[in-house]
């Protein structure tokens, strides 16, 4: 359905995630709806800015990251590296050693924060992240399995959380399936099933060797240290045809905003959407999880920090996959540089500053349940 109008108009999307009018916003960063038949939509010059203020500061805090390591690079330097250009041994270092490293925390971050946005917009609740509902759990529990019981038969950390995390979906989809599946559903059996998994890979961790369980507890956390091109291709390749199916659903799970049964009225195959969310954000999140371990809070965080910044009704998917590379990028070079000469795993940090999001949103979740 298209709509057509004789001229641009200003669009109220000030309201705040918590249902009460945000600060009025200049009107250059207002909403306009737009038509130019056949096609009609809704321009955000507030979060085009933000976009691209963030994608210049992930552009500048990735090559950061670049400059710090062992052998001190220049920022220049690192920017003529990557281009090829600049001494051979420069050249060596930023893209053999440290360029590795650093895609995967960009990938990762950008696969973590879009995965969270799209289960937050699904299930229209702030805490729905596949941190909450058992999907790093699950790709955890998978891993360690391999890892400590030698059933991993050469399959790799990655192919192992793949299809952890798709096996604890399925399990997740099944159990909250009654004549359909609603968001509230999956919110509760995905925690039941994530505490589940992560019994299991306490009792799998307590059976291991003490080798065994070093390399399970390392993959655990959250670490990008040692990684390597073949983590990185795997996860370029699934966000290169995962991203643009999270765009193309973008403006479907709008509708779920409205209620199943609004969405219904309006055309929307609201269990063939959620089904098709469901896939896609576990594949994003799958892949980030087997090639950088369960980051813990990227998923849950970069999302709400996105709508706030956005000041808009649903967390931007463009926006909350470069916060979330912002947020995991950022990390890593807090853990490297934090103490002289160790390099803490990334999943530290994350754990640290996200732990008071978490907090926050639960605090106000429970004062808006009260009516204060």
């Amino acid at each position: 359905m298209t709509e057509s109008f004789s001229a641009p108009h200003a669009v109220d999307s000030r309201q705040s995630g918590s249902g009460s009018p945000a600060p009025a916003l200049p009107s250059a960063f207002r909403a306009y709806r737009l038509a130019v038949p056949p096609v009609s939509g809704i321009a955000r010059p507030r979060l085009v800015v933000l976009c691209a203020v963030l994608g210049i500061g992930t552009f500048l805090l990735f090559c950061w990251g670049l400059t710090v390591g062992d052998y001190p690079i220049g920022f220049t330097d690192v920017v003529r590296a990557l281009g090829g250009a600049g001494d051979p041994g420069t050249v060596l270092v930023v893209q053999d050693l440290r360029l590795p490293r650093a895609l995967v925390g960009l990938l990762a971050g950008v696969a973590f924060g879009v995965s969270g946005a799209l289960f937050q917009t699904m299930t229209r609740n702030p805490l729905a992240s596949p941190d909450m509902i058992g999907l790093t759990q699950g790709a955890g529990t998978a891993v360690v399995a391999g890892l400590v019981l030698g059933w991993d038969a050469g399959l790799g950390t990655q192919t192992l959380g793949l299809f952890g995390a798709l096996a604890t979906a399925l399990l997740v989809h099944l159990l909250a399936w009654r004549r359909g599946t609603t968001g509230y559903r999956i919110i509760l059996v995905g925690i039941g099933v994530s505490w589940m998994c992560s019994s299991a890979t306490d009792y799998l961790m307590a059976k291991g060797g003490r080798f065994e369980a070093q390399a399970a507890l390392g993959w655990l956390v959250g670490n990008l240290n040692g990684r390597t091109w073949d983590e990185t291709r795997p996860l370029a390749v699934a966000l290169a045809l995962l991203l643009p199916a999270s765009l193309l659903l973008g403006r479907l799970l709008r509708t779920l905003q409205l209620g199943d049964d609004v969405a219904t009225g309006l055309g929307t195959r609201v269990q063939s959407v959620r089904l098709a969310v469901l896939l896609t954000g576990v594949g994003l999140i799958a892949f980030a999880t087997a090639a950088a371990g369960p980051v813990a809070f990227v998923a849950l965080a970069a999302p709400q920090i996105a709508q706030r910044l956005a000041r808009t009704a649903w967390p931007p998917t463009v926006a909350s996959g470069l916060t979330g590379a912002l947020v995991v990028l950022g990390s890593d070079l807090i853990a490297r540089t934090l103490v002289p000469g160790t390099e803490l795993p990334v999943g530290i940090v994350t754990g640290v500053l996200g732990a008071p999001i978490l907090l926050w949103l639960l605090v106000r979740a429970n004062r808006a349940g009260s009516g204060g």
